[in-house]
């Protein structure tokens, strides 16, 4: 028997730790640096900078495993971008594409340091319902469905140094 939360709400949503070291961090950014952002600014949608299908090998296939390990499914890379966020960036929870079926959204924090009060947010019907804290080198895993959207908190101005940069992966069944 399916019930409504199997079909319209994510199942798995966690953070795990320690994915990925400071050294490997940096040489993600730094290769997303010489790629070259492009900046998004729809005032009503978000404030960002993004780099869209990073050439990330190295990184893709252990990612891939670990979500696959966590969630008992079998997946394949469907979509991928970097994001970078810097004081006063923020990327609405309307401005977030509503999936189909249950994908699974992996956000790895290649951020040079924590900043305080940047974290990603998922919401079911609107209402926040788990908070991946912004933890350089962690990766949040969360498999999405039909009602739950996601939003990327405002970096405060009072951190003027701050600079926050997410590898967004989407999986889907293979």
């Amino acid at each position: 028997m399916t019930t409504l939360e199997q079909l319209f709400g994510g199942r798995t949503a966690v953070v795990v730790p320690e994915v990925v070291g400071p050294a490997l961090a940096a040489r993600t950014r730094e290769r997303f640096e010489r790629a070259g952002y492009t900046r998004y600014a729809l005032l009503d949608r978000g404030s960002y900078d993004v780099l869209p299908d990073p050439e990330e090998p190295e990184l893709f296939g252990p990612l891939i495993e670990i979500a696959a390990r966590t969630t008992s499914r079998s997946l394949v890379l469907a979509e991928v971008r970097a994001l970078r966020l810097q004081p006063g960036d923020y990327l609405l929870a309307h401005h977030d594409r509503i999936h189909d079926g249950h994908p699974v959204e992996l956000v790895l924090d290649l951020s040079p340091a924590s900043v305080p009060g940047a974290e990603v947010h998922y919401r079911r019907r609107g209402q926040v319902y788990f908070r991946a804290p912004g933890a350089p080198g962690s990766l949040a895993i969360v498999e999405r469905g039909p009602t739950v959207s996601c939003n990327h908190t405002y970096v405060t101005r009072r951190h003027a140094a701050a600079s926050i940069v997410r590898l967004v992966m989407l999986l889907r069944d293979g």
